[in-house]
């Protein structure tokens, strides 16, 4: 699983810094040489330009790495480009350019909400003598597709610039665009003509503002502080095996009522497979549109009351036997809950429709409301999940859609629409799983209101989809399945990382609209009052590695950084939802500064956050705009931490070279536990009787635990995160990257349930410390948003 709490790569010493505003998307291509007399070389780099590919970059020891010519053409291939010939580029390089030419308009434009004047471009074919006749009538329509304004310009318009292709001139004017729109999502429609032309374009037209949404009492001095816990993980009297929405719900209640508690931080809540040990992994996840139907509370949907089958089911000896031990376990048995849940949400389903289907009730008639609002993005999730179980009872072996008989692996194809109507109540059955999780998630961010939780939930959207899920499936034009994503050689993998993840492509994306950002954005953020965007450097740029080569051999493929930022401010405005990028490592300065001028918050974690000398930095030094925490899911507890836990499994699995590496790290544990016993003594916060010696410290001490935590809170940081299992002592991580199914990554949870907790005197204690360094009300809060954006 990606290892998503490592640091991002350090630009090295001897890098320069990074053109953030592309230059990509060309529109002229405008060089010294016309294109068809440039030699391979230069096409190919060319190309590579056009398409956003780094000629090069620098790795955190200052080294520069130069982009191969074998990495530069496995890259645009993977972007659906000829390449292995001088004529296949000069034929690439030609439609690229000539394409952006005959396009009336461009597909999408971003415009910021600052009191700029920015302008938009109308291309169409015109003699030189015709320029001056030329006339563009335009009209912009809101989401809605209600008439908002327009006008006209010309005649006498005097052209930007002009282009010959294929024996026609074209020329492009720049246009105003329309002032005062408030932001949200606009078609400018255009029609333009000579005396012997017409055209017709239309322009997606994104008016964003110039920041994601701060809560007003951030940025007047307070602090808030709140938990971060694996949902799976909770163990309540009649859990499933796993923990679920209504035990969220009692999580949510403790913690803000009795704890003072202001957020509560998850993991990625995805759509899983569920089928251990390679689809368990919430960052790597089927879809990041929908939620996880593991985590349904079985007991708390309305039909269980209406069904005499599943009831029967419920009161059944051996059901309820098989519940007792998927409880009792101390790991999550994925596929074996699943079995549980799914037996009975089919008894139920079953119930929905012949109760609430035939004939409608209010609901019925409330799902088909869902249903309808969710459109074509629900539709082929739930095509999808009904697809993959047919394939999996007739195709045992065959795991990935890229492996179905190809009729059904387009799903616009007439074999999938067939299916579709063939299957239409095992595919609303999976629309109305969808249904019955968004509601109760809803439910549980409706709840973090009523009880006065400042922020409320704080959830994570994971970089990326497994290439064999469902948004791959449905987003096989945008997404470049030919290539992986993961991160440079650097001091942690000395050969980089490969996540598995297929990249979007930034040219394909631009041309879709960013249809795919947006859905994204809009599933995840209306269920909480922030959102954790895992891996944020993805926004900027993103490593590249070429299906079948080794991660050191990718490189940096830059996004249109302004534009996805821009939309992130809009969706976060419009649903009132704080951002955190995650940002860890040393990373180019420009990017921390674009970052946090976009208004988004920084994630600093305790471990990574040193002087040169190895020292921790004093808690003043902390950014103000971020979050703040201990440790990560990928990273040891600091249970584990402080006894070099971590160390002594990683040992076990024969995860050292060798012996020498192994000795290091014991080394450097001890070498940081001195560090950081230093770093508490200048703030004062030592506990009585501990010295600066690690070696009078064996264990983790509840004080100890206290101390740290406290040294954290006294950051200026507008957020602090506590770990559930820091407050218990556990001592196992989350995920030990770089295993699969020799540690239980994704599956342990913690050893007491929630009726237990609230019984935790040391949790009471560190809360109470909390709560006086950072006295956070509920009143300071953000105001609710909508549950979803209008249009």
């Amino acid at each position: 699983s990606r290892p998503s709490g490592r640091p991002e790569p350090a630009e090295g010493r001897g890098s320069r810094r990074i053109d953030l505003a592309g230059p990509f998307f060309l529109d002229s291509g405008a060089m010294t040489t016309p294109y068809d007399e440039r030699s391979e070389q230069e096409l190919l780099s060319d190309l590579g330009a056009r398409f956003g590919i780094a000629p090069e970059y620098y790795d955190n020891w200052g080294h520069r790495h130069p982009t191969s010519e074998q990495t530069l053409r496995a890259i645009l291939k993977a972007m659906g480009l000829r390449t292995e010939s001088r004529d296949d580029l000069l034929s690439e390089v030609r439609a690229s350019l000539e394409s952006s030419w005959r396009a009336v308009c461009d597909p999408v434009q971003v415009v910021k909400r600052d009191g700029s004047q920015p302008r938009w471009s109308l291309r169409l074919p015109s003699e030189a003598r015709e320029d001056a006749t030329v006339r563009i009538h335009w009209e912009v329509r809101d989401e809605g597709g209600r008439f908002h304004c327009g006008g006209a310009f010309g005649p006498d318009l005097v052209p930007h610039e002009s282009f010959s292709a294929n024996g026609r001139r074209y020329v492009r004017f720049e246009l105003p665009v329309p002032s005062g729109l408030p932001i949200g999502y606009y078609d400018l429609l255009a029609r333009a003509q000579t005396s012997s032309e017409a055209v017709e374009g239309r322009l997606r037209l994104i008016v964003v503002p110039p920041r994601c949404f701060v809560p007003p009492s951030f940025t007047e001095g307070a602090k808030l502080w709140g938990l971060a816990v694996q949902l799976y993980a909770l163990r309540s009297p009649g859990d499933w095996g796993v923990g679920d929405f209504g035990d969220l719900v009692d999580l949510v209640e403790w913690a803000t009522q009795e704890l003072g508690a202001g957020i509560i931080g998850l993991n990625p809540l995805h759509a899983l497979k569920n089928s251990r040990p390679y689809h368990i992994s919430p960052y790597s996840p089927d879809s990041r549109l929908y939620l996880n139907v593991l985590y349904l509370d079985v007991e708390q949907i309305p039909e269980l009351q209406e069904s005499v089958a599943a009831r029967r089911l419920l009161a059944n000896k051996d059901f309820r036997s098989k519940l007792d031990a998927l409880r009792t376990s101390e790991t999550v048995d994925y596929d074996e809950v699943l079995a549980a849940k799914r037996r009975v949400l089919e008894l139920l389903f079953q119930t929905f429709q012949k109760v609430q289907l035939t004939p409608r009730t209010t609901r019925g008639r409330a799902f088909e409301q869902f249903v309808r609002e969710e459109g074509e993005a629900l539709e082929r999730f739930a095509l999808f999940q009904a697809l993959t179980e047919k394939f999996r009872r007739e195709l045992p072996k065959v795991w990935s859609w890229t492996e179905w008989p190809e009729p059904y692996r387009d799903p616009r194809s007439a074999a999938v629409q067939a299916f579709r109507k063939e299957q239409e109540s095992q595919v609303q059955f999976h629309q109305y799983l969808q249904w019955v999780a968004s509601a109760q998630l809803g439910g549980v961010h409706t709840r973090s209101r009523q009880v006065g939780m400042a922020v409320g939930l704080y959830l994570d959207q994971a970089l990326g989809s497994s290439r064999s899920g469902s948004d791959a499936w449905a987003f096989q034009d945008v997404l470049a399945l030919g290539a992986d994503c993961g991160a440079p050689p650097d001091a942690f993998s000395l050969q980089g990382q490969n996540w598995g993840l297929p990249p979007p492509d930034p040219v394909r994306l631009r041309a879709s609209g960013y249809r795919m950002f947006i859905e994204l954005l809009r599933k995840n953020l209306k269920y909480g009052g922030a959102i954790r965007l895992d891996h944020v450097m993805a926004l900027i740029r993103l490593f590249w590695i070429p299906r079948g080569l080794p991660a050191k051999d990718g490189t940096y493929v830059l996004y249109p950084a302004d534009d996805l930022l821009g939309i992130l401010a809009l969706e976060s405005v419009r649903h009132r939802a704080v951002v955190v990028g995650e940002d860890l490592g040393t990373v180019p300065d420009e990017v921390r500064e674009k970052l946090t001028a976009y208004g988004v918050l920084s994630y600093r974690v305790l471990y990574f956050e040193r002087e040169p000398d190895g020292s921790w930095k004093a808690p003043a030094t902390y950014p103000a705009q971020a979050v703040a925490v201990v440790t990560t899911h990928d990273l040891p507890t600091l249970t584990g931490f402080w006894k070099g836990y971590d160390i002594q499994v990683r040992a076990r699995l024969g995860l050292f070279p060798d012996d020498q590496t192994h000795a290091k790290a014991w080394d450097e544990r001890r070498r940081d536990k001195r560090l950081m016993l230093q770093a508490l003594q200048g703030q004062g916060l030592l506990p009585e009787g501990v010295g600066s010696d690690p070696e009078t410290v064996p264990a983790m001490t509840e004080d100890l635990c206290q101390a740290i935590h406290t040294f954290l809170a006294r950051t200026p940081s507008w957020i602090v995160l506590v770990a559930l299992e820091d407050c218990l002592g556990i001592l196992d991580q989350t995920n030990l990257p770089g295993t699969l199914d020799t540690h239980p990554n994704w599956s342990l949870k913690i050893p007491v349930s929630l009726d237990e907790l609230r019984q935790e005197a040391k949790i009471r204690g560190l809360a109470e410390l909390l709560n006086g360094l950072r006295p956070f009300t509920s009143g300071q809060g953000p105001t609710p948003g909508p549950d979803r954006p209008h249009g």
